[in-house]
């Protein structure tokens, strides 16, 4: 049956059909049909944002923390190019959104109307599609084409750009069967082809060095995913690494689980993606960060790589065996190709000696204190988790040196608990995403790991937390320095801090406060778990504004352009660039 209706109810009532529950946006002229209509609705749930990026930023923490696509509303002109930070992130680490965006009537598109932008034009290289819709008979069958383009294949942000007379124009709208839509060719491999997985279970099973490299597909793929790793890691009985985005989908705990890779990972995982005589990559891309110099990326090794995105083989890194497919099928075949075969491993005795030795350097090592009584960042990390890991808590982070460490030193056991800014390492993340998972996950325990410049970026989000009453927490490593910026200013630029100290900072415990928030200061070590435990007691949000060692730096660190053998494990391999306080403080 078919409705004759508004553009602006079409497009509540695709969202209705699709089952969002949760939109968030901030209103504007060129969609305030669109808010008359979320007016005289119930059924989803209207999240007032204080600023256009928050939006995206908080749509990719519901979408990363529920599995669900995370959807935004915003006006056009500034509306929209606000929230092309957070469209860019969702992009660079494959997060389903659509973005809903306002325009300027269609007779005046390209008169430079009053907050008129060319959206489509601004978003095309951020997103996977989108569309300026000019028809309303289109727009009910355009929102369904744009949630299975967001949630498909590799997932990624697609925008729907919507101009005021289209929104306020009637045609009629029956519920779309999506599987119907022609979609133009989009047609996503999911499942890998049964003769290049068989080669590859082939190749681990005569491996004597195997190493099994997961990233962020992993956990896009979904929960079962996760668990279909676990079963092919206890056959093969291989190590596992993992990317910044990969955290979680086999658990810290697990004495296979190397730790993560890459610019600050482990020794030893490094050391084994370097000496490896097959690695099996799952679900990443060969990013710098992960790769450093590659020409002496795991140079011996024959390399399997799993991705759905065909773009992404072959695309950094040549591979023997590549399998274009949803990471999870994949791995279902691979698991029962292995026990149909009967595969038994080598005996990885030997490999597991020479990983012990890389291990014995305990390179994430930390001293309890310093001398002048700061607190050591790892420390607090690690206190935090202690406190609170038998609760599963869903941890953002802003992104700097804070972010490293809560990598390094918050052990993760399952997914989707992990939520950061990987790709394209976006300042401002945690604090909105933060909100966006608190909405989508009611009882969890939500904490945003920042750094005091980091949380100022999108700092007015805290009044989206006080408004709908989210207990969302807030721990701030407080450095007093933009302190990723100033580590890399130490050891290349001979300690010259240009521009990288916060200077006149705010009071955060005064902040919070101003804003309806509970505010805690941490000042010594002795005063680490209280604090956490009060913040812990409080049943509404937090800041608790803990002040650590202003010169610590963040090891291990592969050094821009050098190979994994080449990794810093502490300052005494810094020659010359450090200078006693930051040696004795790391």
């Amino acid at each position: 049956m078919t409705t004759e209706m508004s553009g602006a109810d079409i497009l509540i009532q695709a969202l209705n059909d699709q089952g969002v529950e949760v939109v968030f946006g901030y209103p504007g002229g060129a969609v305030l049909p669109i808010y008359d209509a979320l007016f005289n609705q119930q059924r989803i749930k209207h999240i007032l944002v204080r600023q256009e990026g928050g939006a995206a930023h908080a749509a990719e923490g519901y979408a990363r923390s529920t599995g669900k696509p995370g959807v935004v509303l915003v006006t056009s002109g500034p509306g929209a190019t606000n929230a092309i930070t957070g469209i860019a992130d969702a992009m660079m680490d494959s997060i389903p959104m659509v973005v809903i965006t306002g325009q300027v009537g269609t007779p005046l598109i390209g008169s430079d109307a009053f907050q008129e932008c060319d959206t489509v034009g601004i978003t095309r290289h951020v997103t996977k599609h989108n569309y300026l819709v000019k028809d309303p008979a289109k727009l009910g069958d355009i929102i369904h084409e744009a949630f299975h383009i967001a949630t498909s294949g590799r997932p990624g942000p697609v925008v729907i750009d919507l101009p005021k007379d289209v929104q306020v124009a009637t045609a009629p709208y029956r519920r779309t069967n999506t599987s119907a839509l022609p979609h133009r060719g989009y047609k996503p491999a999911i499942k890998g082809d049964l003769t290049a997985i068989e080669q590859a279970i082939e190749l681990l099973s005569k491996a004597e060095r195997p190493m099994i490299y997961t990233g962020g597909g992993i956990i896009n793929s979904g929960p079962a995913a996760s668990m279909v790793l676990r079963e092919l890691v206890k056959l093969t009985g291989a190590p596992v690494t993992s990317t910044l985005m990969g955290l979680g989908a086999l658990p810290a705990s697990s004495p296979q689980w190397l730790g993560m890779l890459g610019m600050h990972g482990t020794y030893e995982a490094n050391m084994a993606m370097n000496q490896c005589d097959v690695m099996l990559c799952l679900g990443a891309r060969f990013d710098d960060r992960v790769t450093g110099r590659l020409d002496a990326f795991s140079p011996h090794s024959k390399k399997i790589h799993v991705d759905i995105d065909r773009g992404s083989i072959n695309k950094i890194v040549r591979v023997d065996v590549p399998i274009i497919g949803d990471v999870g099928r994949v791995l279902e075949d691979m698991v029962k190709l292995w026990k149909a075969r009967e595969y038994q491993p080598r005996d990885l005795k030997p490999w597991w000696n020479t990983i012990k030795t890389w291990r014995d350097r305990n390179c994430l090592a930390y001293p309890a204190s310093v001398e002048s009584g700061e607190i050591v960042p790892q420390h607090a990390i690690r206190k935090l988790w202690e406190a609170t890991h038998r609760q599963q808590p869903i941890i953002t982070t802003e992104v700097g040196q804070h972010q490293m460490w809560a990598a390094q030193h918050f052990d993760f056991e399952s997914p989707n608990k992990w939520l950061t800014s990987g790709g394209l390492g976006t300042m401002g993340y945690g604090l909105p995403a933060a909100i966006g998972a608190q909405l989508g996950n009611p009882k969890a325990l939500v904490i945003d790991i920042a750094g005091e410049a980091s949380i100022q970026m999108n700092i007015q989000e805290m009044g989206t937390a006080t408004q709908y009453r989210l207990p969302v927490k807030v721990f701030i490593l407080n450095n007093e320095y933009m302190g990723m910026v100033r580590q890399w200013q130490d050891l290349t630029y001979g300690g010259r801090y240009s521009s990288s100290y916060s200077d006149s900072l705010p009071d955060f415990v005064r902040l919070a406060e101003a804003y309806g928030w509970k505010g805690i200061r941490i000042e010594r070590p002795d005063q680490l778990e209280q604090g956490i435990a009060d913040m812990l007691a409080h049943d509404g949000p937090v800041m608790v504004d803990c002040m650590v060692a202003k010169m610590a730096n963040c090891f291990p660190m592969i050094p821009s352009g050098a190979s994994h053998t080449d990794m810093i494990l502490d300052p005494a391999q810094v020659s010359g660039v450090m200078d006693d306080e930051a040696k004795a403080l790391v």
